[in-house]
């Protein structure tokens, strides 16, 4: 079993930044992939960003370019770098990872952007 943590989430004004972190619980070189999902009220869950264990990474459209995922496994830590926030990328972020074929969640970390 693995437990994530998150943390990194806030209040920001739009164009600013935000870096969100995820920690595993033991070895994140264990892991396939991670990523990072959010929720939005009124909306579906969407995928933000994602990297396997092999390092090869993909986002969905709005976030390309403004978003950059990585994962440190000196640090065991899972990134999102999130740049030039827009107040519609308000929304409560989810970690995500899969070891053996078993999908597991953080219990998300809120982050708001004002205009």
């Amino acid at each position: 079993q693995v437990k994530l943590v998150e943390s990194g989430g806030g209040l920001v004004q739009s164009g600013e930044s935000l870096t969100l972190s995820c920690a595993p619980s033991g070895s994140i070189s264990d892991i396939g992939v991670m990523g990072w999902y959010r929720w939005a009220p009124g909306k579906q869950r969407e995928l933000v960003a994602a990297v396997s264990s092999g390092g090869s990474t993909k986002y969905e459209d709005s976030g390309e370019g403004r978003f950059t995922i990585s994962r440190d496994n000196a640090k065991n830590t899972l990134y999102l770098q999130m740049n030039s926030l827009k107040p519609e990328d308000t929304a409560v972020y989810y970690c995500y990872a899969e070891k053996f074929g078993y999908d597991y969640w953080g219990l998300g970390t809120q982050v708001t952007v004002s205009s």
